[in-house]
């Protein structure tokens, strides 16, 4: 613990007895990554590698950054949001033995500085949360040496997807990365039934008010959007969808929900929740309409899919009146609230996703680093998928927690489906 702690920037150590318990409590709700670690601890996989993990700091992740210590490496974690981490849990991560670079509210430019402390860490191989470990090795040039040690690492978000397969388009992805948000394991559940009841968790926690009998505006019906929308639904509110995609706009229609504009929508939200991972998603023609009192927050990996500027171009007032609740004022007497700075509502103003949920996201990352490692040396840098036969064992896991069998194909079958003739 002793060189954790010396290499590491955190609030205060002495936080770590509740983040201990924090850890201890999911870890026994996650029994896929509890099967993983017996045998990480048994094949230690990632021995004498150095691992660099950017991910939300709450008690989930430290476990994962727990099993990849179990597995052998040399472990740093640095957080993906400011208002994510959670100063317990990094504490407690330190005192296990993982160098960490996380502050819960820290500067935007303290934010960087731990970024690249944790690249000063020179990893072999990289978890990244919307890719901004990976954005800064390709972006600064000072950078450059690490790169060609880097084995490869895995993707957790569709945001930081899109940025490799951005890189990766333009021949710039200097190694291999997998996209582990693309595995059915983890946009199925994790996306749609994690992201769906951690908003509302974070939505109802934060503001204390009733969902029911109310009208929910989801803003984009990907697979996050999806769970945000049936959570919704389910919580009793009237649900509105956006979309610019006339296929999910089909979707949201046959689903159940309305599809209207933004603009439309805003007329009669109550909540608005988006999730689209791009930019200017909710702006000024939206806020210039919207109802006394409506309630604003993001579930995009970064805080710009609701425009702040526009909120303060038009407001004549803001003030804090309740923690992670922002009251813009604007010029003719109507308020709004903007939750958690914009930032990511159900970590910055909850727990993140059910630990059961994540449980088989972090299988994902585990196995997908394992893999990557393993076999980064004979890859060329690209984005690569998750491999089937890897999704279809954390889905054979799951099942085996839950004690639920399935069938199987017998011989016959098989040869049916591979033949094209009767």
């Amino acid at each position: 613990m002793s060189t954790a702690l010396g290499n590491s920037i955190i609030k205060d150590i002495n936080l770590a007895p509740s983040g201990h318990l924090k850890i201890d409590w999911v870890a026994q709700h996650m029994p896929l990554l509890n099967t993983l670690q017996e045998q990480f601890e048994r094949d230690l996989p990632f021995k004498g590698k150095k691992i660099v993990i950017c991910l939300h700091l709450e008690a989930k992740t430290a476990y994962l950054g727990l099993l990849i210590k179990a597995g052998g490496a040399d472990v740093a974690m640095c957080a993906s949001n400011v208002l994510s981490t959670q100063d317990d849990v990094v504490a407690a991560l330190v005192e296990r033995g993982v160098t960490c670079y996380a502050i819960h509210g820290c500067s935007n430019e303290e934010y960087m500085e731990h970024i690249n402390k944790a690249l000063d860490f020179q990893p072999d191989a990289i978890i990244d949360d919307g890719g901004d470990l990976v954005s800064t090795l390709h972006s600064d040039p000072s950078r450059a040496e690490l790169m060609k040690n880097i084995i490869g690492g895995c993707e957790e978000t569709t945001t930081g997807i899109l940025r490799l397969k951005s890189l990766d388009k333009e021949g710039a992805l200097k190694f291999p990365m997998v996209a582990v948000n693309d595995a059915f394991c983890k946009y199925l559940f994790d996306n749609r039934y994690g992201t769906g009841q951690s908003v509302w968790d974070g939505i109802m926690r934060t503001t204390n008010l009733v969902v029911s009998g109310k009208t929910a505006v989801v803003v984009g019906y990907g697979w996050c959007g999806k769970g945000v929308a049936m959570r919704a639904k389910g919580l009793g509110a009237r649900v509105i969808v956006t979309e610019i995609d006339p296929i999910k706009a089909v979707e949201a229609i046959m689903d159940g929900h309305e599809v209207m504009p933004i603009v439309e929508a805003a007329k009669h939200g109550d909540f608005f929740v988006t999730v689209t991972g791009n930019k200017d998603c909710i702006t000024k023609e939206a806020f210039e309409v919207m109802k006394d009192g409506a309630i604003l927050c993001n579930a995009g990996h970064f805080d710009v899919e609701i425009s702040k500027p526009d909120l303060h171009a038009l407001s004549s007032n803001v003030r804090e009146v309740r923690k992670n609740i922002e009251e813009f004022t604007f010029t003719d007497g109507r308020r709004v609230f903007l939750l958690a700075e914009g930032r990511l509502v159900n970590l910055a103003a909850g727990d993140g996703h059910p630990a059961e949920v994540m449980d088989m996201t972090f299988a994902l990352q585990a196995m997908g680093l394992r893999w990557i490692v393993e076999e980064g040396k004979n890859l060329d840098p690209h984005v690569y998928s998750v491999p089937e036969e890897m999704d279809k064992y954390v889905a054979n896991l799951r099942l085996q927690t839950w004690g639920v069998g399935i069938d199987k194909l017998s011989t016959e079958q098989a040869r049916y489906l591979d033949s094209w003739a009767e």
